[in-house]
């Protein structure tokens, strides 16, 4: 017999999370690494958001369980803010706050997904959405869109996609990994394909503050009325507070969803750390003054990444357009010789990049078909110019 569950030994390692941990290693042990590959910022959190976990700490109120389903004033301020940012009427008891993206990620395929459900997921995909589908017993169908086509998918793809086991269709705007914003025309025009179809949509907005350009943040749940009651919005605190170490995310749904996704929780986790709970608190009860900081920089980061690497031959950069992402093309320089060797495929070059050059990148095998390269930019400007340097270096020696 087997050691370990077939369900548990079939769960890949998260790509994002092993390229960090690997940068990270190589770094303790005195090699000079700079890491592409973690989406989390650079920037501290900010200051009013440290001193409420402070408070919190001393409040012996806060050292004891608290509920499920989260702090009530967390889930008021929460039903708040998503009024407030995506346009869309809950009320408290809609939302369950869960230990980071990722749970609220798990507790929804869980709570939606029956053996068999088929799940579309657009393509390129953040690594978790499939290995949480099949967990639940679900079937992720991955629909791949390419830079030919702004990596967004369209309807007829998605209706090429569906089947009569099709349950739910995953959607992200803006994108991780990519980069990509789906324009409101777009968002609206997939939501109404949904609810003709009678699917669920479960969308992922915790990108919603980090666009650029003439981009908007435009959410499905608002855009697409018709879908009503069959749409889960999966959000937290991470990227628009610099918070990813806090782990604080939340679901927001219909109530028996949230009910039978509380009931899952409190037997998992239970609560989520009051202490933890309560800087979230501060953070979206609070202004986005730091989040429009955030951005600033994240803008000079992005084209500055963009022109470095579409510069490289071989290399096809699209100008993302929110979150901080890149997602290069290097098909170009694939079977080509640099350094003696010839990478077959984006995996071979993301370790090719990391032995000649020591900059850690993920390859899109992570996220989907091979070919692609996602650099995150959220890292210090003059890591990230040293990076993309050696990148440039190492790449431009390409025959």
């Amino acid at each position: 017999m087997s050691r370990i569950s077939r369900r548990i030994g079939s769960i890949a390692e998260s790509a994002t999370l092993a390229v960090d941990a690997k940068a990270k290693a190589l770094k303790a042990a005195g090699r000079p690494v700079i890491g592409f590959g973690a989406g989390e910022p650079d920037f501290p959190t900010p200051d009013y958001v440290v001193e409420a976990a402070v408070a919190a700490a001393r409040d012996p109120r806060f050292h004891r369980y608290s509920p499920a389903s989260g702090l009530p004033e967390l889930k008021a301020a929460i039903a708040a803010k998503t009024q407030r940012d995506s346009g869309y009427a809950i009320e408290p008891s809609q939302v369950l706050v869960t230990n980071g993206g990722k749970q609220a990620v798990y507790n929804t395929f869980a709570t939606l997904l029956d053996p068999g459900d088929e799940v579309i997921v657009p393509t390129p995909f953040w690594t978790t959405y499939p290995e949480a589908i099949r967990l639940a017993g679900g079937v992720p169908v991955e629909v791949f869109a390419g830079p030919e086509q702004g990596y967004m998918v369209t309807v007829d793809q998605l209706e090429a996609a569906a089947t009569d086991r099709t349950k739910v269709l995953v959607f992200v705007s803006p994108s991780n990994p990519t980069g990509a914003v789906y324009p409101p025309e777009m968002v609206a025009e997939i939501g109404r394909w949904a609810a003709a179809r009678g699917l669920w949509v479960v969308t992922d907005e915790i990108y919603e503050h980090l666009v650029y350009d003439e981009a908007t943040f435009t959410s499905i749940a608002t855009a697409a009325p018709e879908l009503g009651d069959r749409v889960v919005i999966l959000n937290g605190v991470a990227k628009t507070y610099a918070m990813t170490g806090w782990r604080v995310g939340w679901m927001a749904g219909p109530q028996d969803v949230i009910k039978a996704a509380t009931n899952l929780q409190s037997h998992a986790t239970s609560n989520v750390a009051n202490v933890s709970q309560m800087a979230a608190l501060a953070a979206v009860s609070g202004p986005l003054d730091a989040v429009a900081e955030m951005r600033t920089a994240f803008d000079r980061r992005r084209k500055a990444i963009v022109s470095a690497l579409d510069a490289i031959d071989g290399v096809d950069c699209p100008t993302p357009k929110g979150a901080f992402y890149v997602y290069a093309d290097v098909r170009g320089l694939l079977g080509r010789e640099i350094d003696g060797v010839r990478p077959a495929t984006s995996a071979d070059l993301a370790a090719l990049i990391l032995e000649k050059a020591e900059v850690a990148v993920v390859p899109g095998e992570a996220f989907g078909p091979s070919g692609y390269l996602r650099l995150s930019y959220a890292l210090g400007d003059d890591d990230l110019a040293e990076g993309v340097g050696r990148i440039t270096d190492l790449l431009g020696r390409a025959r």
